[in-house]
């Protein structure tokens, strides 16, 4: 006899200073995944704007805000642009693996140097070996994480990690939940957005629809890299609706004004901080 499905529990945190936008606080509803069942669960909430952290499947549950916005790509369309051609000509000597989600010293070495470079002083610069043990290892769903690595010298021994990227594989799509790199590589630049664009041939090579990254924020400077990647959809009152090429021009127009500014940060995926369960705290 099959065992009944267990409808998920919702809960909601306390507000809390919004983490994108300066002045604004946000609110989370979550659920715990667990048991046999929980890749199916986190499929189902995926498709609805829920991202993983560990065992919790949340998402923005904001009071008075909506600028959150999930995101994912459409993985069979996709049309690199010039610049994007460009990345996957130079970086494509990069030796990619698919590792279980076990993590390495050489992994928490590459996140340390890419947070204080890119993110110094923020909520994930105090984690240690631990805390990113748990980040890459406790997952419930099936998970990997992506290794870049450059080609080794003697063919044998494993070449120098570059970047790396913990990813859910959800029935439709990959999930990426975050992506780290060398920020200050002697020769090579754009591996960030090299990782997004061998996670979009991935799934395209596998039949997998999309490539979901999480949430767009506009008028978050460190969120418009995301904005790049043609065609997205994006997930509404009516469900998910593509952009139109009009509006994708607006919004990366508006991108490349705030990196000439210098005040974006491409190529990282993260929406929340990836942490222990502690963040989710029901609200009295």
């Amino acid at each position: 006899m099959t065992a009944p499905v267990r409808f998920p529990r919702f809960f909601v945190t306390s507000p809390s200073p919004c983490p994108y936008l300066p002045g604004r606080s946000e609110r989370k509803v979550f659920t715990e995944l667990r048991g046999p069942h929980s890749d199916a669960l986190n499929d189902a909430l995926g498709r609805i704007g829920f991202r993983r952290s560990q065992t919790v499947a949340y998402r923005p549950s904001c009071l008075d805000c909506t600028a959150c916005v999930s995101v994912r790509l459409v993985a069979g369309e996709f049309e690199p642009s010039t610049a994007q051609r460009r990345n996957l000509k130079r970086n494509g000597d990069l030796v990619v693996t698919a590792c279980r989600p076990w993590s390495t010293a050489e992994q928490f070495e590459l996140l340390q140097r890419y947070l204080g470079v890119r993110h110094p002083g923020g909520g994930m610069a105090s984690m240690d070996e631990s805390d990113f043990a748990d980040m890459v290892e406790h997952t419930p769903v099936t998970s990997y994480v992506y290794e870049y690595r450059e080609p080794s010298p003697d063919g044998v021994t494993p070449g120098r990690l570059v970047g790396a990227c913990l990813t859910d594989r959800q029935g439709d799509g990959l999930s990426m939940i975050y992506s780290f790199y060398d920020p200050e590589h002697e020769t090579r630049t754009g591996i960030g957005n090299f990782i997004i664009l061998d996670h979009i041939r991935h799934a395209a090579r596998e039949r997998l629809a999309f490539v979901y990254l999480g949430y767009w924020v506009e008028g978050s400077p460190r969120m418009q890299y995301k904005i790049r990647y043609r065609p997205m959809e994006r997930l509404g009152r009516n469900g998910w609706e593509r952009f139109t090429p009009a509006e994708q021009d607006r919004h990366i127009g508006r991108a490349s004004r705030q990196l000439e500014r210098g005040t974006s940060l491409p190529g990282s995926i993260k929406d929340g901080m990836p942490c222990g369960h502690d963040q989710y705290r029901l609200v009295d």
